[in-house]
């Protein structure tokens, strides 16, 4: 027998396994991801490696494989978990081992020592409080806010001033200046509260929170790992209960990880955090360089850390006793890698806490259908918090049928109410968002004057507009000429959403003349820092209105904003993907979400074509529950996850002959292996030597994944349903192995993506 094995993975140059013969003595101990001691190199000197693989065949000239020294006593370290960690992702993902590894492993990386700069407060706390009174009567609000900031907290991060707070380097000069602050420069990585500002105060919870806590406790205490699904409303308090959870695994010696979306890792957030843990909390995010990350892993592996917040790849934290994983906002599209292995957050934070013996907590006010599904059939443990922690009422939402508008003459974007609440807003200096809902621009045709959009006759999403006037679907490939007339109506108003952000800047220039207008889009945000100039002068109220497409509605919290306008609401529902009903609900729930945030109550508007359709319906309403009902209906009729799952394998490569010769193949073998299956078992009961009627699964395609060609590479889709994701996670592994015995795919790229968002 034979091992393969990965060494020095500190190393960047991670990017070769060796293969030693097992000795007589080892086989049968030995397994995936424990540490071995091997001779390497011409000296033969001893060093340590991580067993990725066992096999009966060799791949090198015999006589020089070297055989392995010894298995270490010691029990596994962390290395080795991430290591069995990275093997399950490699066949439940696909893709290679290195390619796991890497995602899984701390690469260290040669990097230049970067300095860390702080701002420390000058002033006592009387004259700090004149100061502040002093910005505030000269309505300098920015000053305002970073003094109040700093009466706080006396010493703060400037990376967390100025990306957080939002406050500008001119603003810092400028009381630097004054002898209100000082910048400290340090090289080495510190959080920017000392351990002594931890904070002790007794926060009192909710019923709702309180029972929350005391279950997971109960289990903790008892020895039960458990998933659990917190579905709260937005501001029911989640991250107050993901903190005492927190606790309770610290208190007994453990570690957590909580993953928060990119977007949602706000200052505030973040402070909280700190001022429940001290210096004991990390942060990892796409700001740090790779040599910041690689230290933040190493402090972490050291001991120096219990909590770790940070994106998806905080997930692979080299803890020494890992006890907890917190997903917030669990449903974010964020979570599910796009590179290989296209892993998903979720169901590898579950694996790693089976591994480790740890708990996972997912938390979201409009869960994901797989989170809210398994919840229902028991897989996952689910708790509700109905009621906002301070009793707040949520906004009052109106919809808009666009329809009756066009009846009633006004071609504008802007419907009557919406016009007459924007005028209400700005005289009261109150301030407004505009968020266009252009997520998944995919070119679909509608008709404005009954609302009809033309779908795939098989797969129940909508056709997309092709630059050669054919109309196509991304799941089976269904062709059909682009049309012009209403095949429900008649009515010529038929063709594509043309509207972007900048045609809606102007015509809110036009209608309201006297109205300051921020715009944050792809174009205005393309310049580094941009994101945070734009929020900033918002939060500063340099603009009344904000018009954006979905980065204005994720985790900003702007208490003067009592309006909030949703253009378009149905453009995300037919961007010919199966999930584009979840989409839209959690969207229009989170733009409704930011309007009344503070003491004055909001209120949203919902333009649409399709007022009637559930997801819009429910949103408005604020009602998951009766958008999941719908939802999963749908999902089991067409056999879509979490119904059934769903594999897609996507071919990429130069020559389109070629390429569509080499789906043919593929395609015809994946029929093969069906039927194979079909044949010798029943996937949907599992019984051995029953003939089934039914396929084991389905297939669909090859059809364009959207974009037919990017950078002169063509690109196809297969997608394979079926109702067993190890049935899938089994087919992978045959085409991997029909791919690798077969040399007409080397010119092509062949990927794997399992229940793809």
């Amino acid at each position: 027998m034979f091992a393969d094995v990965i060494v020095d993975i500190q190393h960047e140059k991670l990017d070769k396994i060796f293969q030693y013969r097992i000795p007589e003595s080892m086989e049968g101990k030995l397994e995936p991801g424990m540490e071995v001691l091997v001779p390497f190199g011409k000296g033969n000197r001893q060093i340590r490696g991580y067993v990725t693989g066992i096999s009966g065949t060799c791949d090198y000239d015999l006589s020089k494989v070297k055989e392995i020294m010894e298995i270490p006593e010691r029990a596994m370290e962390i290395e080795a978990k991430l290591v069995a960690l990275a093997a399950w992702m490699k066949e439940n993902y696909g893709g290679t081992m290195i390619q796991a590894l890497k995602t899984v492993l701390p690469i260290k990386q040669k990097e230049n020592a970067k300095v860390k700069k702080r701002l420390r407060l000058l002033l006592d706390e009387e004259t700090g409080r004149r100061q502040l009174h002093y910005y505030q009567e000269k309505n300098q609000k920015a000053r305002a806010r970073l003094i109040a900031a700093l009466l706080d907290d006396h010493v703060l991060e400037y990376e967390l001033v100025t990306k957080k707070l939002n406050i500008t380097t001119p603003v810092i000069r400028a009381l630097e200046e004054q002898g209100v602050l000082a910048v400290e420069t340090e090289r080495i990585f510190r959080t920017p509260l000392k351990q002594n500002q931890q904070q002790t105060r007794r926060i009192t919870y909710t019923p709702e929170q309180r029972n929350v806590i005391s279950r997971f406790r109960q289990d903790y205490g008892a020895g039960v790992r458990s998933t659990y699904l917190i579905h709260g409303v937005t501001g029911s308090g989640k991250t107050e209960v993901y903190m005492e959870m927190i606790r309770t695994v610290v208190e007994l010696g453990k570690q957590a990880i909580v993953l928060i979306p990119e977007i949602a890792l706000t200052y505030q957030t973040v402070m909280r955090f700190y001022r429940r843990f001290g210096d004991r909390v990390a942060i990892m995010n796409s700001r740090l360089s790779a040599g910041e990350r690689y230290d933040q892993m190493m402090r972490a592996k050291a001991g120096q850390v219990d909590v770790m917040i940070g994106p998806r790849s905080a997930l692979f934290t080299p803890f020494p006793d890992l006890g907890l994983i917190v997903i917030d906002e669990e449903h974010e599209p964020t979570y599910k890698s796009e590179q290989t292995p296209r892993y998903h957050a979720r169901e590898t934070a579950i694996q790693r806490a089976k591994m480790e013996n740890a708990s996972v907590v997912l938390g979201s006010a409009t869960p994901s259908m797989e989170a809210m599904y398994r919840a229902r059939r028991g897989e996952y443990i689910l708790f509700e918090m109905k009621n906002r922690s301070r009793m707040q009422r949520m906004a009052e939402v109106y919809t808009v049928d666009m329809r009756e508008e066009l009846k009633n003459g006004n071609r504008s974007i802007l419907s009557t109410k919406l016009r007459e609440l924007m005028e209400d807003r700005l005289e009261k200096g109150e301030q407004i968002m505009l968020f266009l809902n252009r997520r998944g621009y995919s070119g679909f045709i509608s008709c404005r004057e009954c609302g009809h959009v033309v779908k795939c006759p098989h797969c129940d999403v909508s056709l997309s507009v092709h630059r050669d006037g054919k109309m196509r679907c991304h799941y089976c490939g269904y062709e059909q000429p682009k049309i012009t007339v209403c095949p429900e109506c008649g009515s010529r108003y038929i063709g594509e959403f043309r509207a972007g952000t900048q045609q809606i800047e102007e015509i809110v220039h036009e209608t309201f003349p006297q109205a300051r207008v921020l715009r944050m889009d792809m174009d205005t945000t393309r310049q580094k820092d941009a994101h945070e100039k734009i929020l900033s002068a918002f939060a500063n109220e340099e603009a009344d209105v904000l018009v954006g497409t979905q980065m204005i509605v994720k985790g900003h919290d702007f208490p003067n904003v009592t309006l909030v306008g949703v253009l378009a609401a149905d453009m995300s529902l037919y961007t010919g993907d199966y999930r584009s009903g979840e989409r839209t609900f959690q969207l229009l729930t989170q733009a409704a979400g930011r309007a009344g945030r503070g003491e004055r109550p909001g209120e949203a508007v919902i333009q649409t074509y399709d007022p009637s359709h559930y997801a819009i319906e429910t949103a408005a309403a604020q009602d998951y529950e009766a958008f999941y009902e719908e939802e999963i209906r749908y999902r089991e009729l067409m056999g879509y996850p979490p119904a059934e799952q769903l594999l897609a394998v996507f071919v990429s490569g130069e020559d389109e002959v070629l390429l569509e010769k080499g789906c043919h193949y593929l395609k015809e073998y994946i029929l093969r292996v069906i039927r194979g299956l079909s044949g010798r078992e029943d996937a949907r009961t599992g019984k051995t030597g029953v003939r089934t009627m039914q396929p084991a699964a389905a297939v669909i395609g090859p059809a364009s994944p959207g974009i037919d060609k990017i950078k002169d590479v063509y690109r196809r889709v297969i997608y394979i349903k079926a109702e067993q994701y190890e049935l899938l996670v089994a087919m992978k592994n045959r085409v991997e192995k029909y791919i690798e015995i077969n040399s007409g795919f080397d010119s092509m790229r062949i990927q794997f993506d399992f229940n793809p968002m």
